[in-house]
């Protein structure tokens, strides 16, 4: 069990954990020998809902039903007993679990594994930013009861204004937790300098929102666990469709499911997915042996950050076509890239599709679409690239803010993952609350405009890009004319 005090396991509560064991080797046994031969796009229709499921429980639904209860009844004293210590699978309180939420993790769980040899699980959270939160802080306790400690981590300075935030404020502010941050990802020198003694894990996002970064994952991850610490990675942005950090040596991966996942729109989304067994500095079995579960069961059930049932079938119904999407999106991006890379009114263009971009090799490395050589289109692994690329507008900020303004079919808006195409200027929205010196840091200039290409025709994204860059064009040069 995990933690609290020892149970005495009555006659009729062993009665449930053997046939609950049953249960689970059975379901062990149906991953192992069937699911893990299916290919990714089977998982993500799929999952774990199987046809015998749906006719013995829930009366033939094919599609994963949603559970819209607080609570779980018990047959007897016993069966609570053992649930409620976690002797046999529950979900007992919607705030710690809900089969809905279940089958969503155990999809998420096989899609990050998946070409991974080992053992993963997942904890679902009600936002990416929960999942963040979720993921950091078991590490952050003090190792030593009454015992005050200096603690610290290191992590890309290149990342999501409220990953910046939460590490800056709510932990080093508020908490004096330090965060080290690495200002170069691919210099594997400046991870190793910002670790000691006192480090807990080291924290990268790929590429990074929204400045396109990009690190060596299975560099980065051999250097943490020489020094035994986990490292986390957040791949909100290419999905498991193209990177699987865990299968590259990344201890956890924590998703923006509110992104690409949940290409829709309908809702905010996260999760959480660790390799069971993982490399950490902590003195915490359970935390080692199943850190999604660990954290599920005992750190979220007191913190509360769930994930609602409704929400979570919800996603769940987006990530059945996750490959094809984010196969379709990467390539209108990369069309959309080409095009404002020769446009005279844009100063530079970040997208890692691009062969000129300084990390395009290095993210070509990682950044494949899954299953490609299996798939007729194709018959070969092909590189893409994602739908996240910025860009910077000649002209300086209001140059940038006049192009934003006039956008016509592409959505002025914070958000990113969309089917729908999306731009916002994020030195005024997703990361102004950072300030000038954090943008400094993570490199983010106040032209920069963030855009994600949706899956619209990109011929119709190019020509609203243009008209409204002709229209910053034309300002432009009847204020240099006005100013003689």
């Amino acid at each position: 069990m995990f933690g609290g005090d020892e149970v005495q396991i009555t006659p009729g509560m062993q009665r449930y954990i053997d046939r609950n064991n049953a249960y689970l080797a059975e379901r062990d046994r149906y991953i192992r020998e069937v699911v893990k031969k299916w290919k990714f796009d089977t998982i993500a229709v799929h999952g774990l809902y199987s046809v015998q499921d749906a006719i013995e429980d829930y009366q033939g639904a094919i599609i994963e039903p949603v559970f819209m209860s607080s609570s779980q009844a018990y047959r007897d004293s016993d069966e609570m007993a053992a649930a409620l210590a976690y002797l046999i699978p529950t979900w007992c309180y919607s705030r710690i679990a809900n089969p809905s939420t279940y089958y969503y993790e155990w999809t998420l769980a096989l899609l990050e594994s998946y070409g991974f040899d080992g053992e993963t699980s997942c904890c679902s959270t009600s936002s990416g930013m929960a999942a963040i939160m979720t993921a950091v802080q078991p590490f952050l306790v003090h190792k030593r009861h009454h015992v005050h400690e200096p603690r610290n981590f290191v992590a890309t300075a290149q990342c999501y204004g409220g990953t910046f935030q939460q590490f800056k404020v709510r932990l080093m502010e508020e908490r004096d937790i330090e965060c080290r941050w690495v200002t170069d990802p691919t210099n594997l020198d400046e991870w190793a300098s910002k670790i000691d003694d006192n480090t807990r894990f080291l924290y990268g996002e790929l590429p990074s929102n929204p400045q396109l970064g990009f690190f060596d994952v299975a560099a980065v991850a051999d250097l943490a666990h020489s020094h035994n610490l986990p490292l986390i990675c957040d791949s909100t942005v290419a999905t498991p469709a193209l990177l699987r950090p865990i299968c590259h040596g990344a201890d956890i991966v924590v998703q923006s499911a509110t992104k690409s996942m949940t290409s829709s729109g309908f809702g905010i989304c996260g999760a959480l997915i660790a390799r069971k067994n993982l490399v950490c500095c902590i003195d915490n079995d359970d935390l080692k042996k199943d850190f999604a579960l660990y954290v599920k069961y005992l750190p979220n059930r007191d913190y509360g950050p769930n994930l609602h049932p409704m929400q979570a079938i919800m996603t769940l119904n987006d990530l059945r076509t996750l490959r094809s999407k984010m196969d379709l999106m990467s390539r209108n991006t990369l069309k959309v890239a080409e095009f404002l890379e020769q446009h005279p009114a844009v100063e530079r263009v970040d997208y890692l599709g691009l062969p000129n971009h300084p990390l395009h090799e290095l993210a070509s490395k990682y950044l494949w679409l899954v299953d490609a050589e299996q798939d007729e289109l194709y018959g070969r692994p092909v590189n893409r690239y994602g739908h996240l690329m910025s860009f910077c507008v000649q002209g300086g900020p209001l140059a940038a803010r006049s192009l934003f303004d006039g956008l016509e079919r592409i959505w002025r808006a914070t958000d990113l993952g969309r089917i729908k195409s999306v731009a916002t200027i994020p030195a005024i929205s997703t990361h102004l609350q950072q300030g000038e010196a954090g943008r400094e840091l993570a490199h983010i200039p106040p032209n920069l405009v963030r855009l994600c290409v949706g899956g619209e025709h990109p011929d119709d994204i190019i020509a609203d890009l243009d008209q409204a860059l002709r229209k910053v064009a034309t300002k432009t040069v009847v204020g240099v004319a006005g100013a003689r």
